[in-house]
């Protein structure tokens, strides 16, 4: 598991910044969807300054703990990046990827 992100709470938005070895976004915000078009719609959009980059979707873990579930894209990307975002206090998250095993 590896922290590849930092967020805040900023009005209705999180915003943050995403760094991997080949990837800095700077000024990502996630929105969240103000109608979703069924159940399984994302509950949030993921944007770098204008361009949509992602979707995410709100989940619990198994340990009862909220959390956002989101899957980033962009044609600049080898493949989607999946990772999940962590309150970590109150206004603060932490962006966590972890490998898939498949």
């Amino acid at each position: 598991m590896a922290v590849i992100g930092k967020f805040q709470s900023a009005g209705a938005e999180i915003v943050g910044e995403i760094y991997t070895i080949n990837v800095q976004l700077q000024n990502v915000r996630l929105v969240r969807e103000e109608s979703p078009t069924n159940d399984e719609a994302p509950s949030h959009r993921i944007y770098a300054g204008r361009a949509e980059i992602g979707a995410a979707w709100s989940k619990t873990s198994r340990d009862n703990r909220a959390y956002l579930s989101l899957k980033l894209d962009d044609p600049s990307f080898s493949a989607p990046i999946f990772a999940s975002l962590f309150q970590d206090e109150p206004g603060e998250y932490s962006l966590v990827w972890t490998r898939s095993r498949a």
